[in-house]
């Protein structure tokens, strides 16, 4: 009627959208051209809104009203439809097409898009400025902004699960808490059909007040249909009788109240006060920071103003070891009991526990079986180590003291670092980095004292220093099966009930029943730890000049390695481990030298493929300013992990480096290696005295590989036979025949013609590098 008192013609009424450009609202706009702004906002004002229509019913069935489809089935029409609009003379052209379209995911039948009425709770406004800027009387307005307030306060592991709840509360509409479903969480709200009020209904004993009817039917029964619909209240507008609306909450809704709810928020205070929040949830990163994680939130913020929980805790999806998603349709997805079989529970717990949470878990045999190699039987060899000896020696844990060497206290301060470290990763939630940190510590222990220590153990008499290492091994072990409890607690209760139930039946009856292990931090020997450490640098960086000079192997004996260790560790002092290093390397001598430039003399390279496009026009300008630096002390920068700054053109500017290429060259005819500020140069001439003791501990190892193909005892004698005529071989013998007996445990070294009833090791077995056929038998 407004737009009729314009006094537009009805032929001037209907124009394109385009001439009237964008307007609010979703009606079509009518209006002659010419009308002035007043007129086009009167004409926008009284233009009707198009009728939401919403053509099927719950069974996808056509309603009343839509002429011959009324009574079809949604699914059923299509054809009908191009059938309908061919005989209109109307229909363009029928094709497929492919797309996207939901399926239920039991049946997997096709679903329909159904327009309903659905109920929401309003999350507020988000306002256009920062959020420090929201007063406070906006935040009341906005549960969205009260909302974040309470996320502030807890922690996200991983950090980035903050800003992904976050994100979803800034963009995150209304939110839509009813479903169209017969059974869930009834909705506690009574509609009035007279005057449309609606009333929320707060617990059971404000609904028998205000109940009207019904009651009888529904008392006794959890509020669910069909005993909750029975009951009638009066509108508390207009007092006509009224009935609780059909729809059911969204699981969601009945999910973010569980923090309340089983704590007994109502019914308990006290005991809801003593536990809530929780201290931790933990969830899997699809879907739960705008589902469970923020539907708690949500009701906790409103119930009562704080987080529903201190920590949480997110990680990534497990997938197929090829990267894909497991589907059993897809024949790739491994069912739990079947792994545990074969992979072995304590294996599959430590692929899980030492992997970092925010990457997608590879999951199959294979990873497994390499998680299990690098640290399930690494771990199990050290404990067997214990075990075997002790058996042996017939050793037992006892109270004596004991006089520890240097490797030991090396050994147990070290062993309290990682207990104090794991500590404080597990505090924060953190498993990733504490089962790092304790495969670090079964690393050295197997890889550096135990195999420095083995010599300790062979002895055939007891003495102190046999006594320390046992000590020393059984503490280490007994300390790490506690430790790693929580981890693999099926090995880790092995080895308490063996090594120490055994023992002592009066002792706590499972490791999960010991108390944690503790440190104090304080009594740590960190010198000692920084000359270990050291220690451990210079030896492997020993061992890797050593190939890179083609001495491949280790037991050929060098005779001189020298070493720089930069200043930040000139201070360690490693006189105290030369005897451990001279051992390590395999080298006669070790010298520590002052200055690097005496070992090796360094260039520094710009990696151009990173460089280049990084700088472009720059990049002459990077790599000259790159050449002119210190070049030893900007590699042993640069080997640190640390960034190097040049200035160029006068500004600076941060190579990382990965960014540099450093080429080394020795100074003196060495074979080198440098890393983190040392390096070691090993003199890689071969006299022939080295050569025939090289040749003596490769027989060493030649005998003992026969003493154990001959599956003998290790406490067991042998007597030897070499079948050689090589002299070198001879003269090596003679020369170390010492040493090769106390390291075989033979009586007597005989060259000469094997004896018919020996173990032999012939000369063309492929373990066999020497000219020589080996018989031992044991001494009866």
């Amino acid at each position: 009627d407004k737009v009729k008192s314009l006094g537009v013609p009805d032929a001037h009424r209907v124009i394109s959208w385009d001439q009237v450009g964008e307007a609010e609202g979703t009606g079509i706009v009518h209006i002659a051209p010419g009308c002035g702004a007043e007129d086009y906002a009167l004409a926008m004002e009284s233009t009707p809104k198009l009728p939401v229509v919403a053509p099927l019913n719950d069974s996808g069935i056509y309603v009343e009203g839509f002429n011959w489809l009324t009574g079809k089935r949604a699914h059923d029409v299509a054809n009908e439809v191009f059938d309908d609009l061919g005989g209109k003379g109307i229909l363009y052209r029928i094709e497929d097409y492919t797309h996207r379209y939901p399926t239920c995911w039991r049946c997997s039948e096709e679903l329909v898009f159904r327009l309903v009425d659905e109920w929401f709770i309003n999350m507020g406004e988000l306002y256009d400025k920062p959020r420090e800027q929201v007063t406070p009387e906006e935040k009341e307005a906005s549960l969205r902004y009260q909302i974040m307030d309470v996320v502030d306060q807890i922690k996200w592991i991983p950090s980035f699960g903050y800003d992904r709840e976050m994100d979803w509360l800034r963009n995150m509409h209304d939110w839509m808490i009813s479903k169209k479903r017969y059974w869930g969480l009834a909705l506690p709200i009574w509609e009035c059909d007279t005057c449309g009020n609606f009333d929320v209904i707060r617990d059971e004993h404000e609904l028998q007040e205000r109940a009207v009817e019904g009651w009888e039917e529904f008392e006794g029964h959890t509020p669910h249909r069909p005993y909750i619909d029975a009951v009638k209240i009066m509108c508390s507008k207009c007092g006509a009788k009224t009935s609780r609306i059909k729809d059911v909450g969204n699981p969601w809704l009945d999910a973010g109240i569980v923090s309340l709810s089983t704590l007994g928020y109502r019914v308990d205070p006290e005991h809801w006060n003593k536990w809530f929040p929780g201290d931790w949830i933990s969830e899997s990163f699809p879907g739960q920071f705008r589902n469970w994680f923020y539907s708690l939130l949500a009701m906790s913020t409103v119930m009562t103003g704080e987080p529903p929980f201190r920590s949480v805790f997110s990680y990534a999806t497990v997938l197929a070891e090829d990267g894909r998603e497991m589907h059993k349709s897809w024949g790739n997805a491994i069912e739990f009991n079947m792994a545990a079989d074969r992979m072995g529970v304590d294996v599959m717990r430590w692929m899980y526990v030492n992997h970092k949470p925010d990457a997608d878990l590879l999951f199959g045999y294979g990873i497994a079986d390499e998680t299990r190699r690098r640290f399930n039987i690494p771990l199990w060899n050290v404990y067997s180590f214990l075990v075997t000896y002790a058996n042996l020696d017939k050793w037992t844990p006892g109270t004596t003291e004991v006089k520890l060497n240097r490797l030991d206290k090396w050994l147990l301060t070290r062993l309290g670092k990682t207990v104090a470290k794991v500590t404080d990763l597990l505090e924060e939630y953190d498993s990733w980095r504490a089962a790092e940190e304790i495969e670090r510590f079964v690393d050295e222990l197997s890889n550096w004292y135990l195999r420095l220590s083995r010599r300790r153990f062979w002895k055939s008499e007891a003495d102190d220093d046999k006594e320390a290492a046992y000590y020393t091994l059984y503490t280490a072990l007994v300390t790490l099966a506690k430790l790693l409890a929580p981890f693999i607690p099926f090995v880790s209760e092995e080895m308490y009930q063996n090594l120490v139930r055994s023992f002592d039946p009066l002792a706590t009856e499972s490791v999960h029943h010991t108390e944690w292990p503790s440190i104090d931090e304080t009594m740590l020997d960190k010198k000692l730890l920084a000359e270990m450490e050291l220690a451990m640098l210079v030896a492997a960086l020993g061992r890797s000049a050593r190939a890179s000079g083609k001495i491949s192997k280790l037991r050929q004996p060098l005779a001189l390695a020298r070493v720089h260790v930069g200043t930040e560790r000139e201070r360690v002092d490693l006189s105290a481990l030369e005897d451990l290093l001279l051992d390590e390397i395999n080298v006669k001598h070790l010298e520590v030298v002052k200055e690097v430039g005496d070992l090796v003399q360094y260039r520094l390279l710009p990696v151009n493929r990173l460089l280049g496009p990084k700088f472009g026009k720059q990049f002459p300008a990077v790599r000259q300013a790159l050449g002119s630096v210190d070049q030893a002390e900007a590699a042993a920068q640069l080997q640190s992990g640390q960034s190097l700054t040049l200035t160029v053109a006068g500004e600076e500017v941060m190579l990382a480096p990965e960014e540099v290429l450093i080429q080394t060259t020795s100074t003196g005819g060495y074979a080198i290696a440098s890393e983190k500020g040392v390096t070691v140069a090993v003199d890689t001439t071969i006299t022939p005295e080295l050569a025939r003791e090289g040749m003596a501990r490769d027989l060493v190892r030649l005998i003992q590989v026969l003493r154990k193909r001959a599956d003998l005892d290790l406490d067991q004698r042998i007597e030897v036979r070499l079948n050689t005529t090589n002299d070198e071989l001879m003269h090596a013998v003679a020369d170390f025949e010492s040493y090769v007996k106390e390291e075989t445990l033979a009586d007597s070294i005989d060259i000469g013609r094997l004896l018919e009833d020996d173990h032999i090791l012939p000369a063309d077995d492929p373990a066999v590098k020497l000219p020589v056929e080996i018989g031992i038998s044991p001494v009866i």
